[in-house]
């Protein structure tokens, strides 16, 4: 195995196999993120989202997927010229991958596509745990998936990164204002259905508690997109407090519980959480 491969994976000191196999996902991750970069990629288009939060700044829950945005509206974008460049990137690890587009059924300005990587052989590769690989079902997949927004809202602001791992490589992305407007509006207007997703409040409470302000005018700009009745463009941060506060009166917490206990490793923390809970923390909530 790699040495660097070895290092990143000492560095998570996993115990089950989820672990192991969450482990594996965030170096591929990672590498995925250093292939883009020396692609170019970062050029156009600036990360974000949940990944994003983990890998630069410190959030301590495993976040599955790496969303990206471009910096300039441009319908015409495409991944066909990227995908290629991660696949030998992850050979060059000893990862065996195939990048592939996500075929839609209908026109979308989110272009998807997923990296994915045999788990039993991944598990052999990273581990040489014949115990271990043999607990897996052959046909299971590591699959990472990645989107691009290629008609954004306006008025995200970013942040230059740099990661020394698996080599020395720079990154764009949201800062951290605009990653927190991307989160709220993940709170106010993803459809949940049936199942609350319990990492979206996970997420929230993080920012809160790092104190990070929220870019108002990033925030506005995604409400109006998403077409969220009643926003305007400038809507005061008093109302997006009412709007949070009638949200967090509408949330089954046993299932919000439940959706993110299998990406922590501090159950604990989300004893707390209740109605009164969000809204008592969202009164600390500010803006830029």
């Amino acid at each position: 195995m790699n040495n660097m491969i070895e290092q990143m994976l000492n560095a998570r000191d996993p115990h089950s196999i989820d672990d192991k196999k969450n482990s594996i996902k965030e170096i591929v991750q990672e590498i995925i993120l250093c292939g883009l970069s020396r692609a170019g990629f970062f050029h156009k288009a600036a990360f974000y989202g949940g990944t994003a939060l983990r890998i630069f700044h410190g959030l301590d829950r495993f976040s599955e997927d790496l969303d990206f945005s471009l910096i300039t509206p441009d319908t015409d974008f495409s991944l066909d010229d990227y995908l290629p460049v991660l696949e030998k990137e992850l050979l060059t690890y000893g990862f065996n991958f195939k990048a592939e587009n996500k075929v839609k059924s209908q026109s979308s300005d989110i272009l998807s596509a997923f990296v994915k990587g045999n788990t039993r052989e991944h598990i052999l590769l990273c581990y040489a745990d014949e115990r271990l690989a043999g607990s897996v079902i052959g046909s299971e997949l590591i699959k990472i998936k990645f989107e691009v927004d290629t008609t954004p809202p306006m008025f995200a602001t970013y942040e230059k990164q740099f990661r020394l791992v698996p080599v020395p490589y720079e990154i764009n992305l949201y800062d951290m204002p605009s990653l927190f407007a991307g989160k709220i509006h993940a709170v106010i207007c993803r459809s949940w259905k049936n199942r609350v997703k319990g990492r979206d409040l996970y997420d929230y409470i993080y920012y809160l508690s790092k104190d990070t302000p929220v870019n108002l005018k990033h925030l506005n700009a995604r409400l109006i997109d998403s077409g969220y009745e009643g926003a305007y463009e400038d809507m005061p941060l008093e109302e997006i407090k009412e709007i949070l506060y009638r949200r967090f009166e509408n949330i089954d917490y046993s299932q919000a519980r439940s959706d993110v206990l299998p990406f922590i490793r501090e159950p604990s923390s989300l004893d707390i959480w209740s109605q009164d809970f969000f809204k008592a923390t969202t009164t600390k909530l500010t803006s830029i």
